[in-house]
Order: C-alpha cells, then sequence, then structure tokens
C-alpha cells in the first residue's frame, strides 16, 4: 500500500442511540446463503457465518466470532454484533455509514481462544473503501468467553 491508512478509524462506529444517524437507517445489503461468505473462508455465507447470524450456531472459537463478526459489519447485521459484544463494553447501537463497503478480511495472528480457553485475541486486517477511498483497519481483538459463547471485549489498533 503506498499510503498509511492503519491509524485511520473507519466511519463505521459504535454510538449511542440518540445520536444514530440516518445511515443505520439503510438496509442491509444482501448476501444470499449460496454466496460466498465475506468472511474469507472457502464455504457459503449460509453455511459460514450465516449460520452464527441467525442463531442455529455458535461460533466456537475467537476466530470464528472475528470472521462472524467482520460479515455481520458487511451485512449491516446490528443485533448480531450487540449480541456477541460483552455487556461491560457493549454500545446502545451500531452506526453504519452507507458509504462505507468492507473488501476483505486477513487473520494476521490468533493468541487462545480455542475451544479449551476463556480468552483469546485476534489480530486482523479489515479492508475497505470509504467514497472511492480504499483503507485498512488493522486491530488486535480481545475475545472472552461469556456462559459459553464467545464475546468481543475490546480492541487496540495497530499500526
Amino acid at each position: 500500500m503506498p499510503r498509511r491508512t492503519a491509524a485511520r478509524r473507519p466511519a463505521t462506529r459504535p454510538t449511542s442511540r440518540n445520536a444514530r444517524s440516518a445511515a443505520s437507517e439503510q438496509p442491509m445489503p444482501a448476501v444470499a446463503a449460496e454466496a460466498p461468505c465475506p468472511c474469507g473462508l472457502p464455504a457459503a455465507y449460509g453455511a459460514c457465518c450465516g449460520r452464527f447470524h441467525t442463531g442455529e450456531a455458535l461460533a466456537p472459537t475467537a476466530e470464528a466470532l472475528m470472521r462472524s463478526r467482520y460479515s455481520a459489519f458487511v451485512v449491516r447485521d446490528e443485533p448480531y454484533l450487540l449480541r456477541t459484544w460483552a455487556p461491560a463494553t457493549r454500545p446502545r447501537s451500531v452506526d453504519f455509514d452507507p458509504a462505507m463497503r468492507w473488501t476483505g478480511l486477513e487473520i494476521a495472528d490468533t493468541t487462545d481462544g480455542t475451544l479449551f480457553h476463556t480468552s483469546g485475541t485476534v489480530t486482523f486486517v479489515a479492508r475497505y473503501t470509504h467514497r472511492g477511498e480504499q483503507g485498512a483497519l488493522r486491530e488486535r481483538s480481545r475475545f472472552e468467553k461469556a456462559d459459553g459463547a464467545w464475546v468481543y471485549v475490546d480492541g487496540t489498533f495497530a499500526d
């Protein structure tokens, strides 16, 4: 990448419900169950992240939850994002910018976060386009198990 984009925060961000803009009222981009999953794994959306979004299954690892949350941002699934956010750090709502298009996910590293752990981290790069400009969000996210289900706690932006 010729330009540094790591320090730039994407326009999709958690906000209070009172500050929610009309952008969050935009319809979700449709992803058919048979379409490739936005998370980048070689599976159809319905068999991959879609089953987590519908509640048919729980993400078995922190990485699977990270991938499913990325896909939830792609399809603008606010209920799933809030449901998989730790109560202590969960915002009241998620404000989606209609000009934001998530274009790819790369998992750079994982620490713990398996079936045998109660916490874990996932470092990732999420690529996006915003009003014609390409960018990348680099984050190290923390996850914990709460009542047997993985939840997102928080993250730190990386260079």
